[in-house]
């Protein structure tokens, strides 16, 4: 799937494959050579020992030491054990001979699975500048486990340090922290005062996912805090002058685990995650994955961001060694960057051709790409339509240029495969025939074959789902209010923004704003006029409003058999797993008896998502925390269940 050594988007910024010049020289010779990082102007140098033992004889972490022990009834020494162990299982030891030796594993495995690595360089040699004058905080995209070792190995490449991660990888510059910390009073201490210690003496640049977890389903998740306050609160004290925010938007072609993933979401168990374990599995070695891009966004002054926003003489009020839990003010402010980085990350995303044609695919009833076939040029005619529009959208397209567009949409056709083949001129959904060959199978098997070829369709789908979202919504909105009335539209797309909020990622307090670009946009494509108290749709935009209708039945579907399912409840209790399990039975019986279109009821982030939306609307409360949360069912549950968000959205249940 190699066309370019280079590709330009549309705004002329020019991305660089990094792995061209280096597949004719050798890889022993790039692992040895110097490597000599700018050094850092905001303090002097430490060592990882010096670093953890500063860590370790901080005044926040003595007094947290004797107040644990006060607790627990434990002595100081015992407590005191306890953080040196936390410390070991935690911190790295960053030793220049094991970052040699990952550079060395990375470029032969990136070579072969990948057909290029691209990066803008105009924010690579940005990111180089800000490494030098204030503590850098990388925040990537994560669509894989592979994300850090890709940006590791471009940073090795330019002469940046930055921490790697994986199993065995400690000595290259990783820490590690636990999944699950909950109630670990003294664990969080241990990480928060780390992280801060990382930030105050800007010992290296530091790396974490602001989304928290792996996207199983490709499309942005809403941002979890923890990390993002421990990193703005040495501003925050002022410990340090400023601290610098880098997002980095990962666009992968296709993904290592596409097909963990949509099993993953069918409930199917996953194996221990493991990088090391990924990389060497021989299945994937022998596989092409396309091209990665890789955006280097433009590094953000938190000093800068922050102004006007907090009160930053309330920290002088309290000793800076006190543990002191984040304001209202702080976190209000800690939320806003957090969910700013992720809309950066989408805008700074490339979309591919295949997600552009997941798009169209999706749209097409599943008996036909499974039985009879879509005509290829059909299906281009459709994604080159789709291709303006995002554009007209302000996408970012990884579209080659000086390629025909024939070639483009056989080649993508060809490395996704996995998912979709072509024969006698039509495209198919590729599905396991390994268990058809074995047994013949009941109706519930065929369709949970068809199930993971669909999900993953659509997490390739959902990879450009935030070009759309906005003017999709609002689309929407026309839908179902019948109104042309921007008062009443708003209303409404404020509504869908509420309960679709774990789905897609909003700015919060910018629904106006939304709403805005969602009119700019549709009057920019021609699909509405837009007054200052109307929208109303043109006589030439019906095809945009109905794909953009379309584009959302999924999720419109899922979410109304899911309050459905729970209005049929008996019991005004239930446990997660029991809703989880009930709506996977459900919506395998509907999808069998094609009552039920949409194969995305059957995925468990989806499932779970419902369960989110629901209790931010006060439909059920959460009662118990646990392995097995439990919920209660609230009257408000049935005024949604009674909601048509779709017309044609009518479910028999008899």
């Amino acid at each position: 799937y190699r066309v370019l050594d280079k590709v330009r988007l549309q705004d002329e910024e020019e991305f660089v494959d990094i792995l061209e010049d280096k597949r004719h020289c050798s890889d022993l010779r790039f692992a040895f050579r110097t490597f000599s990082p700018p050094p850092y102007k905001g303090g002097p140098a430490c060592s990882s020992a010096e670093l953890n033992q500063a860590v370790l004889e901080s005044q926040y972490l003595r007094y947290v030491v004797k107040e644990v022990a006060l607790e627990t009834g434990s002595s100081v020494e015992e407590v005191r054990d306890k953080v040196c162990r936390i410390m070991r299982e935690m911190s790295q030891n960053l030793q220049l001979r094991f970052i040699r030796l990952m550079a060395f594993t990375f470029r032969k495995v990136f070579k072969r699975v990948f057909s290029a690595v691209y990066v803008n360089m105009e924010g690579l040699q940005a990111l180089q500048q800000a490494t030098q004058e204030f503590p850098v905080i990388l925040m990537p995209n994560h669509r894989s486990y592979i994300d850090f070792l890709v940006v590791s190995y471009i940073l090795y490449n330019y002469d940046i340090p930055v921490p790697i991660v994986g199993e065995i990888l400690r000595r290259s510059g990783a820490f590690f922290i636990r999944r699950a910390i909950g109630s670990d009073k003294l664990y969080w201490a241990v990480l928060s005062e780390y992280v801060r210690t990382i930030v105050r003496t800007g010992f290296a640049p530091l790396e974490f996912f602001v989304e928290g977890l792996r996207s199983r389903t490709l499309k942005s998740l809403p941002p979890k805090l923890g990390m993002m306050n421990m990193i703005l609160e040495p501003f925050f004290k002022g410990e340090v002058y400023d601290v610098t925010l880098l997002p980095i938007s990962i666009s992968y072609d296709r993904v290592l685990e596409e097909s963990l993933l949509a099993h993953e979401l069918l409930g199917v168990p996953k194996p221990r995650e493991s990088t090391a374990g990924l990389l060497k599995a021989s299945k994937v070695l022998q596989e092409n994955y396309g091209c990665v891009h890789v955006n280097f966004g433009r590094p953000l002054s938190v000093r800068q961001l922050c102004e006007g926003k907090i009160n930053r003489c309330q920290y002088n009020l309290i000793p800076r060694d006190l543990p002191q839990k984040p304001n209202a003010e702080a976190q209000a402010c800690g939320s806003w960057l957090a969910h700013m980085i992720v809309r950066l990350q989408e805008e700074g995303a490339l979309t591919s051709p295949w997600s552009l044609m997941a798009c169209i695919l999706l749209q097409i009833p599943t008996t036909v790409l499974t039985e009879e076939g879509l005509l290829f040029h059909q299906l281009t005619e459709r994604t080159l339509w789709l291709r303006k529009l995002a554009l007209d959208f302000r996408a970012r397209l990884s579209w080659p240029e000086k390629v025909p567009d024939s070639d483009v949409m056989s080649s993508t056709v060809a490395l996704h495969r996995s998912v979709v083949y072509r024969k006698a001129g039509r495209v198919y959904l590729t599905r396991n025939d390994e268990l058809e060959r074995k047994h013949s199978m009941v109706p519930e098997e065929d369709m949970m074959r068809t199930a993971a070829a669909v999900l993953m369709l659509a997490s390739y789908r959902n990879q450009c789902l935030h070009v759309f979202v906005r003017p999709a919504l609002l689309a929407l909105a026309m839908s179902i209010t019948k109104s042309t009335k921007k008062d009443e539209l708003l209303t409404c797309f404020c509504f869908l923004q509420e309960v679709f909020s774990n789905e897609f990622v909003f700015i919060p307090g910018k629904s106006t704003q939304d709403f805005d670009e969602a009119c700019s946009l549709l009057h920019k494509c021609k699909a509405v006029h837009v007054s200052q108290w109307e929208v109303t749709d043109s006589d030439t935009g019906l095809e945009v409003l109905s794909f953009l209708q379309e584009l959302l039945k999924p999720f419109i579907e899922s979410y109304q058999l899911m309050f459905r399912f729970l209005c049929e409840e008996r019991d005004c209790v239930f446990r997660e797993k029991d809703f989880v399990s009930g709506v996977r039975t459900l919506a395998t019986k509907l999808i069998v008896s094609r009552e039920l279109h949409t194969y995305e009821a059957l995925s468990s982030d989806m499932q779970k998502n419902v369960l989110s939306s629901l209790r931010r609307l006060g439909a059920v409360t959460k009662i118990e925390i646990s392995e097995n949360n439990e919920y209660k069912l609230e009257e408000s549950l049935r005024r949604l269940s009674r909601l048509h968000l779709m017309p044609d959205c009518s479910l028999n249940w008899n």
